[in-house]
């Protein structure tokens, strides 16, 4: 199932969508915590800009 999606995001005119990984410091325990984000291609300099 989940191929068909992909394959119809692929598709001439559909929305091309990128996934965003991003590490966040614990400003308690000083661990690294990863956030994953699935957003389209035109909004990645917008993610990554915020903290």
């Amino acid at each position: 199932m989940a191929k068909k999606v992909v394959a119809t995001l692929k598709k001439e005119g559909g929305v091309e969508m990128v996934k965003v990984i991003r590490t966040i410091k614990s400003p308690k325990t000083g661990a690294y915590t990863f956030r994953e984000e699935i957003v389209t291609a035109d909004r990645v300099q917008e993610i990554l800009g915020k903290k």
